[in-house]
């Protein structure tokens, strides 16, 4: 099967698995949509938002429509590390002897739902780390492989609320997208209300396998993505990096770090994802441009005066998107030239 039939069967296939969430999940549509490239991505999600918008729903029916193993973690300040990965216990074994036998936490399933993930302190949040990003765990100088597909969907209150710990910069760089999750609108409401207050509960039909989304996952490293778009995802990250030399003017005033590489990697990759759910062979600029803000929210850190002056990273990245131009400087100046 050649690339473009491959791309028309698996957009379609997202497309449909899309609209059988949204059967589910009342609006909260891009939402969703982001989801489902980060799925693509093998990449986490850190989902930001105030209780009762249907986070921990739509990652329940996310599983339930994949029919992958669903875990749940509610994290709260006393939960410990163990609770999370699982330790060894002693047991007997037929012959009445005692043994240490290794107990799986809850992280081995397929989609794990973190839910309320900042509640925890960081020692704890920790404890995801090197699942997030080596899809194994270390018990007791022993590694245990995590089944694929692996991918989990954090949920987060606004630091503002109480009883919350911001999460440790490593591990927020370890999440491919950040999505907020903002309050539903009247028409939603009322949708809601209807489908929510009736006898009758939709059940999601599964859509694919766990085989499926692997192999998707692997074509989606195997979109080619053009030179001139790499670079133009680069010079993004640069100007979001103040100690760059194209760093751009507001980075340098509000910023104390930019973007990491793993955002540049998580950049192109989204691109490409992008891409493929619409249907082009071809990864384009404007693929970027989508998947930006999800991609670099949650890494940049703000110094003193940008946390004095309340300025948020999204604000930041339309401003570094505005300055950075399609084409590189001096691309520009030999077109004009000819």
């Amino acid at each position: 099967m050649d690339v473009e039939a491959n791309i028309k069967k698996y957009s379609e296939k997202i497309a449909g698995l899309k609209a059988e969430i949204s059967k589910v999940i009342v609006g909260q549509e891009n939402v969703i949509g982001r989801v489902l490239l980060a799925m693509l991505c093998n990449g986490h999600v850190l989902l930001e938002g105030v209780p009762g918008l249907g986070k921990t729903l739509l990652v329940r029916t996310l599983a339930q429509c994949l029919a992958l193993e669903f875990s749940r973690i509610q994290f709260t300040p006393d939960l410990m590390p163990a609770d999370i990965v699982g330790t060894n216990i002693i047991a007997e074994s037929g012959h009445g002897a005692r043994e240490f036998r290794f107990q799986p936490g809850p992280i081995f399933g397929n989609v794990i739902l973190a839910d309320e993930i900042n509640r925890a302190t960081p020692k704890t949040q920790s404890a995801l780390l090197e699942a997030m990003q080596e899809r194994h765990v270390t018990v007791a100088d022993t590694t245990h492989q995590l089944d694929a597909p692996f991918l989990v969907l954090a949920t987060q209150n606004p630091i503002e609320m109480e009883g919350t710990y911001p999460l440790p910069e490593a591990q927020l760089d370890r999440f491919f997208f950040k999505v907020l999750v903002f309050p539903s609108t009247r028409g939603e409401l009322v949708t809601l209300l209807k489908r929510t207050t009736g006898g009758e509960d939709y059940e999601p039909r599964k859509m694919m396998t766990g085989a499926e989304v692997v192999e998707m996952q692997d074509f989606v490293r195997r979109i080619p993505i053009g030179e001139h778009v790499s670079d133009y995802a680069a010079r993004i990250v640069l100007g979001t990096n103040p100690e760059s030399e194209e760093a751009c003017d507001i980075a340098k005033k509000y910023l104390r770090y930019g973007s990491s590489p793993r955002g540049a990697q998580a950049l192109a990759l989204a691109a490409k994802a992008y891409a493929l759910i619409n249907g082009r062979v071809q990864v384009g600029i404007s693929d970027v441009k989508a998947a930006v803000m999800p991609a670099l929210r949650h890494r940049l850190i703000l110094n003193f005066e940008g946390e004095a002056e309340g300025v948020s990273p999204d604000r930041i990245i339309k401003c570094v998107v505005d300055e950075i131009p399609e084409r590189p400087p001096e691309v520009a100046k030999f077109a004009e030239k000819s």
